[in-house]
């Protein structure tokens, strides 16, 4: 069972885009946790729909660990799904990734680049259970954001090597030498299963 503290596999089998996009996110949506629990700033509703009453207690890296662990998607698609996410928020400024939203973006966009990118993926309801959503609702969810981005999930290779570029500077700013690997594909799909997370409740 995962609860969110680390029974996951060891950070060594996960891919260092993985850990550094997590470490990224973290920092984002912890600030950004701060910024509107003083009431600095007041979030648009231009996101209201990937939105939870409560945040889960899986933390951003834990829960980018598991979609790894048991969807098997090629390491590319967290760079492409934060790319979409990126756009997502670049469209809609007045918004803000936090505790309440980031988990359903995430499950969402990296499930959408896998479509686009890996020559075999799950489907929407292997997703939503790895992700802690139910069928219905991740299909809703990335209706919602194919319609928030038109339809332009096409990513091109510069912008893909802008973005990993991106990820390794933000963390050297921040004391950090990671770098980005090489991006391998995705392995051959087989038969997983995945246990259910007291820790994903809230979702």
């Amino acid at each position: 069972m995962l609860n969110g503290g680390g029974d996951e596999e060891s950070e060594a089998t996960t891919p260092r885009v993985v850990t550094v996009l997590s470490q990224v996110l973290e920092r984002r949506v912890n600030r950004n946790d701060r910024l509107l629990e003083s009431d600095s700033v007041v979030t648009g509703k231009g996101l209201n729909v990937f939105q939870g009453a409560r945040a889960p207690s899986i933390s951003v890296s834990k829960y980018l660990e598991r979609i790894y662990r048991y969807t098997n998607c090629s390491p590319s698609c967290f760079v492409v799904g934060f790319v979409y996410i990126d756009q997502l928020l670049h469209r809609h400024p007045d918004s803000l990734l936090f505790s309440l939203n980031v988990h359903r973006l995430l499950v969402t966009s990296i499930m959408v680049a896998s479509k686009v990118l890996d020559d075999e993926h799950y489907n929407n309801a292997f997703y939503a259970r790895v992700g802690g959503v139910t069928n219905s609702e991740l299909n809703k969810l990335e209706l919602e954001l194919l319609c928030l981005l038109d339809f332009g999930v096409t990513v091109t290779s510069r912008v893909f090597d802008s973005y990993c570029l991106h990820l390794e500077k933000e963390l050297l700013c921040n004391g950090s030498g990671h770098r980005i690997e090489k991006l391998p594909s995705s392995p051959s799909l087989g038969e997983t299963e995945i246990p259910d997370s007291d820790s994903l409740k809230g979702l």
